[in-house]
């Protein structure tokens, strides 16, 4: 199984939750919102085989957190995963677009120079800009992108995919008609599932991570595949991503 976007360390048990991954055996790629939160992620997942912890500045606490811009610089030779990064056009955040430009655009810089690295990329309301941002600022061969829960157009989808992007999709996209609907068109190389837990349902337990089941049966059903011809597409990706 494969998790390639949640956030372990904001459930009750941190430890509890990668533990818990490590024993089922499921990838998990976990996110950090902040530099700050980075350090003991890492601590706690290289004990793992299964676990990665991911270097981030979310997009959406840009407005407090931009100045962690250097503390993030210096931990990114630590690390090959990146995220949670991207922009948030959102209602709540567009207020902060310049400034979160400006951010993600020396992210993609850095990541470039550094070169090999994976990233987790937020796209709310402005897929169109942060498709612009990586074509200018991670030239192909200079990194992998993951666009996470993708809501941008069919169009966009297309571009993303010839750009060279993976997508990584959650239960609640399968459930959603529109989102669905891209999915279903999305090239079969390019996929890979995620939880986001624990912002979707399906928690096992109170302190638990997310179930990924849920996304790769959602996933299986709409592409008419079986659940092992599922697991065999999603582990293929990954190697690619991996590789």
């Amino acid at each position: 199984m494969v998790d390639f976007h949640c956030h372990l360390d904001l459930y009750p048990d941190h430890a509890g939750a990668i533990a818990r991954r490590e024993r089922d055996r499921v990838f998990t790629l976990t996110m950090t919102t902040t530099p700050k939160a980075f350090p003991r992620n890492k601590e706690l997942t290289d004990r793992t085989t299964y676990v990665r912890a991911a270097l981030g500045l979310h997009p959406q606490l840009v407005a407090d957190r931009a100045r962690e811009l250097t503390l993030w610089k210096d931990y990114l030779p630590s690390t090959r995963y990146i995220g949670e990064v991207g922009l948030d056009a959102g209602r709540q955040y567009y207020r902060s677009f310049d400034e979160q430009k400006r951010v993600f655009g020396d992210i993609l810089a850095a990541c470039a120079e550094a070169r090999d690295k994976i990233l987790s990329v937020h796209s709310v309301r402005c897929a169109k800009v942060v498709l612009d941002m990586i074509d200018a600022r991670l030239p192909v061969g200079t990194g992998r992108v993951v666009l996470h829960w993708f809501t941008g157009s069919a169009s966009e989808a297309r571009r993303a995919a010839e750009m060279g992007c993976y997508f990584s999709i959650n239960a609640a996209m399968l459930r959603n008609e529109r989102s669905a609907a891209l999915v279903a068109t999305l090239p079969r190389d390019r996929i890979l599932t995620e939880t986001d837990g624990p912002f979707t349902d399906g928690v096992s337990g109170n302190d638990g991570p997310a179930d990924v089941r849920p996304a790769r049966d959602g996933l299986a059903k709409l592409l008419g595949t079986g659940r092992e011809e599922m697991d065999g597409i999603l582990t293929g990706n990954l190697r690619e991503v991996l590789s």
